[in-house]
């Protein structure tokens, strides 16, 4: 998720339906202000809370009310994740809101020490990043959900994109990588991929035997157990096979076609 700055919260819905422009002070520092400019609309009074910093507060109309909430649930949404509708109180009508509002500044305004202490403070690997063959054929089963599928679906299309470099459909998958990445010189139907870096060298054949055995891995351990059984994975589960599909899209897509003659 992309960084929000704490700025970004303009307004929080404060105590019975008053809206209190940002810094925001606390609810509990607000609140005093507030009540007392409930009686007068669109009176506006600056409240000074424990740790010494003015808050500029004001009463808002219904439809300044309104209109900020949309913008609050919107970023709410942003850095909380959806929220289902809260039935309002007569009491409070507008605190479930005003709650949530905190929570989100909170949150926004304290993340990297969230993150430090809780461990998380990795990266994150965002799919549309990906190879493009390989987000390219897993995109629209992913969007609805259908995770394995999804992953075999860009499995297919890594196949598919492989024989159209070394232009065969006579082999497929593990042995269409052992083939185009095989040591031997090309002949003829039997092109290979070489890697820019390629010397045919001691270094280079490794790496050719590196990419065979992990193109065996990907389609033996990942691709071939979806064709055969009924296969759920976690959305992180999922998203750890597609990376890997992605390496051997790179090494595929980065090679030159040497042709027999």
């Amino acid at each position: 998720m992309a960084a929000i700055a704490p700025n970004a919260v303009n307004a929080v819905i404060g105590s019975n339906g008053s809206v209190s422009s940002r810094p925001y002070a606390g609810d509990h520092e607000l609140r005093v202000g507030l009540e007392r400019a409930q009686e007068v609309p669109g009176a506006q009074t600056r409240v000074k809370t424990v740790g010494g910093i003015y808050a500029d507060t004001y009463v808002g109309t219904p439809d300044e009310i309104t209109a900020q909430r949309h913008i609050m649930e919107k970023i709410c949404n942003r850095v909380l994740g959806p929220s289902g509708p809260v039935p309002l109180s007569s009491h409070d009508p507008w605190g479930p809101d005003r709650e949530r509002t905190v929570r989100c500044i909170t949150q926004i305004e304290r993340e990297q020490e969230i993150r430090e202490n809780l461990g998380e403070d990795a990266p994150d690997l965002n799919a549309a990043t990906l190879h493009p063959w390989i987000w390219e054929g897993a995109r629209s089963l992913w969007q609805s959900g259908h995770f394995a599928e999804a992953v075999a679906a860009a499995a297919k299309k890594l196949n598919a994109e492989t024989q159209n470099r070394v232009g065969t459909r006579d082999l497929s998958e593990t042995q269409l990588f052992n083939d185009a990445f095989s040591d031997s010189n090309p002949a003829v139907g039997h092109p290979r991929l070489r890697l820019p870096e390629d010397d045919d060298g001691r270094t280079a054949k490794s790496v050719r035997r590196g990419i065979r055995a992990f193109a065996d891995g990907c389609f033996s351990a990942i691709r071939n157990p979806l064709a055969h059984e009924n296969s759920e994975f976690t959305e992180t589960e999922a998203l750890e096979r597609l990376a890997a599909l992605s390496v051997l899209a790179r090494w595929v897509s980065a090679a030159a076609v040497r042709r027999y003659g």
